[in-house]
Parts: structure tokens; C-alpha cells; sequence
């Protein structure tokens, strides 16, 4: 699933490393259910788990602090229901909005997987070191994710992420290195 984030207030760049952000997106409010202010909520992250009573999310779009009464499953959907809400006519004040969660709360990950927003702004290098652009977008397939590399100049490259391409990547250094399989470069003339 593609987090989508927000950008961070204020700060630099960490370590060479793209800006990272200071909220994922977790969930978008979709409408009031019942008459105790619950909100039927769109999934938007992998850790629907972590959404939990008592949990603090921040919804758009002023991220404005929301705790968590009650989560419950309701097929491909959560209801939601927020301490500071208790009618429908309130809570619909939310409808279409989209909820976060801080980045440093987010659950870590095994090593060598990463969050997209980690990824996003790389420089790709190939196996000697050569520039060959800025990770810019990542692409979620079925069978893997595809990193969209935007050169200085040209047509965009798509590199699959599988681990014959990838050969290292480095957030401290802002750095992918890349192995680019035969075709994966616009021929030259």
C-alpha cells in the first residue's frame, strides 16, 4: 500500500536523506454511522492494528488531534469513534477527511524493508557509482513495486524492486545503489 504523507513543519534534510515527513496518512473518514458518533473509516495503511481506543490521530486538514474511543472491523472497513465526538451531526464535521499518525510512532520495520516516504528522494547509483537520477515515485504492483528513477535529463526509468536490481540502499547517505538489467536504460546513439 502507498503511504501518502504530509510534509514535515519544519526542518532540513536529515543525513543527505529526503525530508521525512511528520505524519502518515492511515485512513480517510468516509461517514457517520449510528447515533453514538461513529465514522465508517477507508483503510489506508498496512497496521491497521495500531489503530487502537485510546490511540491519538490527527486528522486534515490541520491535523488536529483526535483520541480514539472505540475501533471496530466492519468488513474492508473500521468504525471509528473519537472522544471529542459523540452525535453524528458532529462527527460528520469529518466526512472526507483524511486521519494520520505521527511518523515517529509508526511501527518499525524488519530489516531491510522500508516505508515508502524513506525511499522517495534517493539518488540511484549505479553498481560504480555513476548518478543515474532521483527516486520520484514508486509504483505498487502485484507482483513487486517498480521505483520510477527521474534522470537530469530523459525519459524516466523504471527499476523493479526485486533483489537482482537492488543492491543497497542507504538512508543515512540519501543513496540507492542499483544493478540496471539489459533494457532497463533507453538505448544510445
Amino acid at each position: 500500500m502507498k503511504p501518502q504523507t504530509a510534509p514535515q513543519p519544519a526542518g532540513g534534510k536529515a543525513g543527505g536523506g529526503p525530508l521525512k515527513p511528520a505524519y502518515l496518512v492511515v485512513g480517510k473518514l468516509r461517514r457517520p454511522h449510528g447515533v453514538h458518533g461513529e465514522m465508517q473509516m477507508e483503510v489506508l495503511t498496512d497496521f491497521p492494528e495500531r489503530l487502537t481506543p485510546g490511540s491519538v490521530v490527527y486528522a486534515s486538514p490541520d491535523y488536529r488531534a483526535l483520541h480514539l474511543r472505540s475501533v471496530r472491523q466492519h468488513g474492508s472497513l473500521l468504525r471509528v469513534a473519537f472522544e471529542e465526538y459523540s452525535t453524528p451531526e458532529r462527527v460528520g464535521e469529518l466526512r472526507n477527511q483524511l486521519l494520520f499518525v505521527r511518523t515517529d510512532d509508526r511501527p518499525p520495520l524488519p530489516s531491510g524493508e522500508y516505508y515508502h516516504h524513506e525511499l522517495i528522494g534517493l539518488q540511484v547509483l549505479d553498481e560504480e557509482g555513476k548518478a543515474i537520477g532521483i527516486l520520484s515515485e514508486i509504483m505498487v504492483t502485484g507482483a513487486n513495486d517498480v521505483y520510477v528513477v527521474q534522470p537530469e535529463s530523459g525519459a524516466e526509468i523504471l527499476i523493479p524492486a526485486i533483489e537482482e536490481t537492488i543492491r543497497e540502499i542507504d538512508l543515512i547517505a540519501g543513496e540507492m545503489r542499483v544493478h540496471l538489467l539489459p533494457g532497463l536504460l533507453a538505448q544510445e546513439d
